[in-house]
């Protein structure tokens, strides 16, 4: 069985885009929105993929992941999953010995940008990035299953996300 534990993290600025790859543009889906568990198609770019997680706390999950074709993730994005989808563009960079995932949003969910970092455990300590923001961990609005179903563009308290820190 799979697990994970992930930090996510608002991002202040734009001194991170010169860190980061090319990124990857990312198309994913639910077929489920149940409470405390998710069923995922990813499309990312001619890679699909489908995701279960199961809830263990807020920072942990467990998780299996399974790679599908390109053309069935296209037909169970277009025809079964839940709308909206979220699309976004995933960089990468590796700072302190850890490897960030930086999601650029689009569509419903423009204007956001969030940093994640998986972690060997909850408690693990790491040294924060100067680019990092507010942490948003424990924040469920900000678990991408939810911004389907609230996408952060109908958010009436969305909170600023190009800060630069002075």
């Amino acid at each position: 069985m799979g697990r994970e534990v992930e930090r996510k993290f608002l991002v202040n600025g734009d001194q991170w885009r010169s860190l980061v790859d090319t990124g990857v543009v990312f198309r994913q889906g639910y077929l489920s929105l149940e409470p405390g568990r998710s069923v995922r198609v990813r499309l990312a770019a001619d890679m699909g993929s489908l995701n279960i997680k199961g809830k263990i706390s807020m920072l942990s999950r467990h998780e299996f992941e399974y790679a599908i074709s390109a053309k069935d993730a296209h037909e169970l994005l277009d025809k079964l999953c839940i709308q909206p989808q979220i699309v976004k563009t995933r960089y990468r960079l590796t700072q302190g010995g850890l490897v960030w995932e930086i999601d650029e949003f689009a569509g419903d969910n423009d204007g956001l940008i969030i940093a994640e970092v998986e972690l060997e455990s909850e408690h693990q300590r790491f040294d924060a990035p100067e680019w990092l923001g507010k942490e948003v961990s424990h924040d469920p609005r900000y678990f991408n299953i939810n911004l389907v179903k609230k996408p952060y563009s109908h958010w009436p308290d969305r909170p600023p996300q190009r800060v630069d820190r002075a």
